[in-house]
C-alpha cells in the first residue's frame, strides 16, 4: 500500500524521491481531540443568530478561516455576507462557547509519533488555521520539547485559509524545504486539498465523523483512521521513503 501511494506521488509530481525533513501537523482533529467542540461551538453559535449549520457541516468548513465560513453560511441563508461587525460579534460567540466547553485531550498516538519525528533528525512544523495566543504555551504543556516557534504557521502569518496552499506552502518556507522534502498530516478536507495543492505528499488521518471518501476525493496520498495507527506504521512508511 504504501509503496504504490509513494510511486503514484512521485510519478504525478515528477519528483525522484521524497527526501524527507520535515513534518507538516494540522492541529485540531490531529494533535487534539478538538474538532467535536469546534462543530459543536459553530453549531450552537449560528443558532444564535438564526442560522443552521450542522455540526458534521462544520468539519467540511474546517481549515477555513472564521470569516468565510460565516460568509458561506451567511449568503446560504440570508443570501448576502455579513459585514465585519457582524462577523466580529458571530466569530466571539462561536470562541466563547468553545472556550466553555472541556479541554481537548491530546490525540492518542500524537506524542509517541511527534518524539520519533523529533528523535529521527526530522522537523516537526505546526500549520492552523488557529490565532490563538496562548498556542505555543499549551503545545509546550502537552507536547514539550516538539515545536518551535518559528515553525509554526499560524492564522497571524497567512492571508488565505485552507484550502488555499499558502499555510502549506508557508510552513515549506519557514523550514526552507521543498514540496518533496517534506510529508503532510491532516485530518480535514479542505487541509487535504491544501496540503495537495502545495505539491506535498498528504497524509489524511479520519478522526471525525466525514466518511473516508470526503478526504480521498480531496487526493489524500494514504489513510489511517487515527494517529495511534499512523505512529505504529511510522517506522514503516519512513523505511519504505528511504528505500
Amino acid at each position: 500500500m504504501f509503496e504504490q501511494a509513494i510511486q503514484n506521488y512521485l510519478k504525478e509530481k515528477g519528483y525522484n524521491k521524497i527526501n524527507l525533513k520535515a513534518v507538516l501537523f494540522d492541529m485540531d482533529g490531529v494533535l487534539f481531540d478538538s474538532m467535536k467542540n469546534h462543530a459543536k461551538a459553530w453549531n450552537k453559535a449560528m443558532a444564535i443568530y438564526g442560522m443552521n449549520l450542522s455540526e458534521e457541516e462544520a468539519y467540511m468548513h474546517e481549515g477555513r478561516t472564521g470569516a468565510s465560513t460565516i460568509n458561506i453560511v451567511c449568503m446560504r441563508e440570508r443570501g448576502y455576507n455579513a459585514d465585519e461587525e457582524e462577523i466580529k460579534k458571530i466569530y466571539q460567540t462561536k470562541s466563547d462557547i468553545f472556550n466553555s466547553l472541556p479541554k481537548a485531550e491530546p490525540m492518542k498516538g500524537a506524542y509517541t509519533l511527534l518524539r520519533n519525528i523529533k528523535e529521527s533528525g526530522l522537523q516537526p512544523v505546526l500549520v492552523t488555521g488557529s490565532g490563538q495566543l496562548s498556542l505555543l504555551d499549551n503545545l509546550n504543556h502537552h507536547f514539550p520539547g516538539i515545536f518551535q516557534k518559528e515553525f509554526m504557521v499560524t492564522a497571524f502569518d497567512v492571508k488565505y485559509g485552507k484550502p488555499n496552499p499558502e499555510p502549506y506552502l508557508m510552513g515549506l518556507k519557514k523550514v526552507g524545504i521543498a514540496p518533496n522534502e517534506a510529508v503532510v498530516v491532516e485530518n480535514a478536507p479542505l487541509g487535504v486539498k491544501a496540503g495537495v495543492a502545495a505539491g506535498i505528499f498528504t497524509i489524511a488521518v479520519n478522526t471525525g465523523p466525514l466518511p473516508d471518501s470526503a478526504l480521498l476525493n480531496e487526493g489524500a496520498n494514504l489513510l489511517f483512521r487515527s494517529m495511534q495507527e499512523l505512529s505504529e506504521k511510522w517506522d514503516l512508511f519512513r523505511e519504505i521513503i528511504n528505500k
